[in-house]
């Protein structure tokens, strides 16, 4: 059940607190996940402007701080389900439009985004570059996004590894297909990016930091590693 009541200074347009009472057979974490959804400003919003997920928003306010996502240019989307930083990307390089483009990458099928193409692929396979130079057609990418995070284990050192791990796949594929000077941005967890991924990219890249956009839930762990400048394929 659902009960709504006056929230005093919550964001957000409806001014209105959503409490969510424990339903049989639902676990206590659902119901905090079900509420925190239903009293999220940005959740709302995507749904207002059309995106896919509120994630759009963490995009967003990345790029109109570091401007990565110029008109005309290529951006590979890793992870890229349910399409959220797909749509922000396309309409700003103008996939649309014939201008730029972007190239989603999932082992989950996502609904067609206007000017994005799609190819299903496991971007932790060591082939998945190559798939996606071949699908470049010869050409390089100006971007690297990935917002991909493994399922959550409860464990924190085991879940901030696994999302290094994927980081560090992402990668990969970044040093085969980026543009001299292009940008990598990626999802970790608090402590920042391991070792490993912050000494590869501070030899592959010009700057590297992390960002905590605003769209990011108080209360989650997630940061991002952006490292721009890109100085070409290791030897």
């Amino acid at each position: 059940m659902v009960k709504s009541t006056k929230g005093g200074g919550l964001a957000g347009r409806r001014g209105l607190t959503v409490r969510v009472k424990t339903a049989k057979g639902r676990k206590l974490a659902s119901t905090r996940w079900l509420q925190r959804q239903l009293n999220d400003p940005y959740v709302e919003e995507a749904k207002r402007q059309g995106y896919r997920s509120r994630a759009a928003f963490k995009l967003i306010e990345i790029d109109d701080k570091h401007r990565l996502l110029k008109p005309g240019k290529t951006v590979i989307d890793l992870g890229a389900a349910p399409g959220g930083w797909s749509q922000v990307a396309a309409a700003r390089v103008g996939a649309a439009e014939g201008k730029g483009r972007v190239i989603a990458a999932d082992l989950t099928d996502i609904e067609p985004v206007p000017g994005v193409t799609f190819m299903q692929v496991d971007v932790t396979d060591p082939e998945a570059g190559e798939q996606i130079r071949a699908a470049l057609g010869g050409g390089r990418a100006d971007v690297v996004l990935s917002d991909m995070a493994a399922s959550s284990t409860g464990h924190r050192q085991t879940d901030h590894l696994r999302v290094v791990a994927l980081a560090e796949a992402a990668l990969d594929i970044a040093e085969d297909v980026l543009v001299p000077g292009g940008a990598y941005l990626a999802k970790v967890l608090q402590g920042g990016a391991g070792q490993e991924l912050v000494t590869r990219l501070k030899q592959g890249f010009a700057k590297v930091a992390h960002v905590k956009p605003k769209a990011s839930r108080a209360d989650s762990a997630e940061v991002y590693v952006l490292a721009t400048g890109f100085r070409g394929a290791p030897l």
